[in-house]
């Protein structure tokens, strides 16, 4: 998650957002460097003193700079489409998990696993423990295993919400009467945080999104024993 002056993005938690940091830092390369050109370009301009009545044409300088602005849009949409694809492929998931966005408040179902389903809310400030996090802790935290790949459908039951959360690289719209899905592989474990990034009502900053990364033995255990109870 997110901490005090933490300007970048936070540390990524799956292969897919190392690559979209990666892409992230390929363009803003780019981006510093014609910065730092045009300045330079409009710095000189105004101390040089160069005058020639008879230039009335510059074929070559014209070819340049219509030539090399295309080459270098083509240096950042390869890249962008190559992620575009990455991110929509399923591989063969291991485990589905179902969400469902309400005002405001999450569902989910384990639909592999004998339909289990439960909600989670946002715990409010006055019943918060000392070590939980203000607007972001959830009674009920999703439970899932690391180094498998995980396909996740969201959907909503009223208005547009968005399913996010940023280490994983996961953004996914919920709207209602549409099922949109997504995957992502989470490579350590951990707490991963996230929150409804549309704006879905007054209480729209109040839907976080708590997903416990864990090794497989333990996600096995942990769903035999919900289904046995």
């Amino acid at each position: 998650m997110s901490t005090w002056a933490n300007l970048g993005l936070q540390d990524s938690a799956s292969p897919l957002m190392e690559q979209l940091i990666f892409f992230h830092d390929h363009a803003l390369l780019i981006l510093v460097m014609i910065t730092v050109l045009v300045g330079y370009l409009m710095f000189m301009l105004f101390f040089n003193s160069y005058i020639n009545r008879f230039l009335l044409h510059g074929q070559l300088i014209e070819m340049i700079w219509t030539i090399l602005p295309a080459i270098i849009l083509l240096f950042i949409a390869f890249p962008s489409l190559r992620l575009l694809y990455l991110l929509d492929e399923i591989n063969e998931p291991s485990v589905t998990l179902k969400s469902i966005g309400h005002q405001w408040y999450w569902s989910y179902e384990y639909s592999d696993f004998n339909d289990i389903e439960f909600d989670s809310y946002m715990i409010p400030t006055n019943e918060l423990e000392n070590d939980g996090f203000r607007l972001l802790d959830v009674d009920n935290r999703i439970i899932l295993p690391m180094n498998s790949q995980i396909r996740i459908l969201v959907t909503a039951a009223d208005v547009i919400h968005s399913w996010t959360v940023p280490a994983l690289g996961v953004k996914v719209d919920g709207t209602p009467g549409r099922l949109n899905q997504t995957n992502f592989f989470m490579n350590r474990p951990g707490l991963f945080y996230g929150q409804c990034s549309e704006i879905c009502g007054a209480n729209h900053s109040f839907m976080p999104i708590v997903i416990e990364s864990v090794p497989v033995n333990y996600f096995i255990k942990g769903i035999s024993s919900n289904m046995n109870s």
